[in-house]
């Protein structure tokens, strides 16, 4: 049954989906980025559909609202205007002194782009010859309505994959429940729109709360964000492990106690560096620091080299569906896909999970033993539904992140390009450099803040790459279910200090690009000029306008940590929830705080030591 308000609705996201277009695709642009512009509008009804379900009906008020505004000068509704006259209000909206009315255009534009650019690439071509869902005889498709098993994994991201290939090739009876599908890693291209809704929870569309918003990304998929990120991989920083054992008192965190399981994981995923030259995009910010003096590396990868002639970067990205999740179907193990675990409630000395299948069917599944590992967000926001509260959901940390587009007089970027593996760490632990997603849509992302600049995105993007700081922040964010709505409500707040310290980060990614022979470099800050010159770097501001600036992250953990100092930490040092016998963390969420690094090779190291003490192995 359509909702009230439905077709209103859609008339005015269709009038600005077109709008938006019109804008950011000039009348001379190629004609396979011009209108009609349905898809566009198509791609944006479908997003805002999976966005959180607490947000939904505020952005259709919104956006409703900004229909009506028309009202008083021009006597019509927005998208009953010419088009003169709805840029004119898109663009009093865009520069208001209101966030909310500066966040409707940005979300809508966002969109906007990433569907337009998306349009006639290889990648979106190819997409739709891409796989459908795999059939493995270990996947429940149809589950009956209770479910008995010795331990259930919730979560199949790294942690619960590796936690649950553990524990069933020791024998154990195990059920991995997953809320997402199962996908293999080819069923869309990477990075692209159909990876995001295919793979991606809420289609992308999830952010912290707070002066200023933190875009973020959870995948909710099989396999989790191993499918979706670039791979890239560190260990733990001795003076974080250091900390960790001294601030939480985290035991059984020597490095050489850590040593064996990092080197078990890089085997199992064939962790290595390039084989040939890096991307010239990834070598620009080399040459940069060499210029500079500062110290720059190349960071290795799960990924199995395949080299050729034009592209000696290229390769296989690893993922649990390529490694994992087939070792635990050769175990016995079974998968059940597309199920959300609600709650778990304790009965005698069993669990009882009840959960939501995707075909609206409520299912009950009775287990021993319980491990968690649904990531930093998800993994608090069950506990807490829960009635488990104590010291869970209090202290969210992230890599907060602040982007720029940086152009080069000569071509650094492909299509085929993937992500750069070069990340500077002259001014580590407090930020360090890297180059990320640099596709025309990404790139066209970068640039909502100039126009102009992307009105020439599908012309010089080959000589653009995106690029990003990354800083340890003091700040600390929370996570908390909200009653009769199915997302948890995620807030996030950066101290006066952060702020300084990504205005420091931003000035010195400028310095490094410029050295590195960059002619124009674009920071994801509204009504900043692009920098040219070194002396355009004091025209930078001392500290981030919190209202101004546009920020995201891929890195979240920290919100339950582990430990033995029962004051800061929900479970010990092994991942056992406090106060409980058979109910385990075994994901993000238990790092104490933010690492400086890619966090990926912590969180399985840890969830592979965490199982083997389970079993008695360690």
């Amino acid at each position: 049954m359509t909702r009230p308000g439905w077709f209103w609705f859609h008339d005015t996201v269709s009038a600005i989906a077109y709008s938006a277009a019109r804008q950011l695709v000039p009348a001379q642009g190629p004609e396979e980025l011009g209108p009609p512009y349905n898809d566009v509008a198509r791609f944006i009804l479908r997003e805002h559909e999976r966005m959180a379900d607490y947000l939904r009906f505020p952005l259709q008020i919104v956006t409703l609202a900004f229909d009506i505004a028309a009202l008083p000068s021009a006597r019509q509704m927005f998208h009953r205007l010419p088009p003169a006259e709805r840029q004119r209000l898109i663009a009093r909206w865009k520069s208001a002194r209101l966030g909310p009315m500066r966040d409707l255009i940005r979300f809508y534009e966002s969109l906007a782009a990433i569907a337009l650019f998306e349009r006639g690439t290889t990648a979106h071509g190819q997409a739709r010859t891409y796989g459908a869902q795999t059939h493995i005889q270990n996947v429940i498709e149809t589950p009956p309505d209770t479910i008995r098993s010795e331990i259930v994994v919730i979560g199949s991201g790294p942690a619960g994959a590796i936690t649950a290939t553990l524990l069933a090739e020791h024998g154990r009876n195990v059920l991995l429940l997953e809320e997402g599908p199962y996908l293999p890693l080819e069923s869309c291209p990477p990075f692209s729109q159909l990876e995001m809704e295919q793979k991606y929870r809420n289609g992308g569309l999830t952010v912290a709360l707070g002066k200023t918003k933190i875009a973020y990304v959870e995948a909710c998929c099989a396999g989790g964000g191993s499918e979706i990120n670039s791979g890239l991989y560190h260990r733990t920083p001795a003076d974080v492990l250091d900390q960790w054992r001294r601030e939480f008192q985290v035991e059984g965190l020597m490095e050489h106690e850590l040593t064996p399981q990092f080197e078990a994981c890089e085997k199992e995923l064939s962790v290595s560096g390039l084989v040939g030259p890096a991307p010239p995009a990834s070598l620009k910010l080399e040459a940069g620091a060499v210029r500079l003096g500062w110290r720059a590396i190349e960071v290795p990868r799960w990924f199995k080299p395949e080299p050729t002639p034009s592209a000696p970067w290229h390769g296989t990205r690893q993922s649990m569906t390529k490694t994992y999740l087939p070792r635990f179907f050769a175990a016995g193990g079974a998968l059940l896909p597309r199920t959300r675990a609600v709650r778990l409630r304790l009965e005698g000395n069993k669990w009882l999970i009840l959960c939501k299948h995707a075909a609206r069917r409520h299912l009950r599944i009775e287990a021993e033993t319980v491990f968690v590992c649904c990531g930093a967000i998800q993994t608090p926001a069950l506990l807490r539904r829960s009635g488990i509260k104590q010291n869970i959901g209090n202290t969210l940390c992230l890599h907060p992140t602040i982007k720029v587009v940086a152009e080069f007089p000569e071509p650094v970027n492909a299509r085929d390009m993937g992500v750069p593996v070069h990340q500077v760490k002259e001014f580590a632990p407090r930020f360090s450099f890297g180059c990320s997603i640099s596709t025309p849509a990404y790139i066209a992302l970068g640039l909502l803040d100039y126009p102009e600049q992307v009105a020439r995105v599908h012309k010089t993007w080959q000589q653009m790459a995106n690029y990003y700081a990354m800083i340890v922040p003091e700040g600390r964010g929370t996570v908390r279910p909200v009653p009769g709505f199915r997302d948890p409500l995620v807030r996030y707040e950066l101290t006066q200090r952060d702020y300084a310290t990504l205005a420091e980060a931003l000035r010195r990614l400028c310095e490094l690009l410029l050295a590195a022979g960059a002619v124009a470099v674009y920071p994801s800050l509204a009504g900043l000029a692009p920098v040219k010159s070194v002396a355009d770097l004091r025209s930078l501001p001392d500290m981030l306008p919190a209202r101004l600036v546009s920020l995201m992250t891929i890195h979240l953990f920290s919100s339950c940590p582990m430990g033995e100092n029962r004051a800061l930490c929900g479970a010990n040092s092994f991942g056992r929830v406090h106060g409980f016998k058979n109910l385990f963390i075994n994901d993000a969420s238990l790092l104490c705080s933010a690492p400086g690094v890619n966090p990926q090779g912590t969180i399985m190291a840890l969830a592979r030591r965490n199982t083997l003490k389970f079993l008695g192995k360690l």
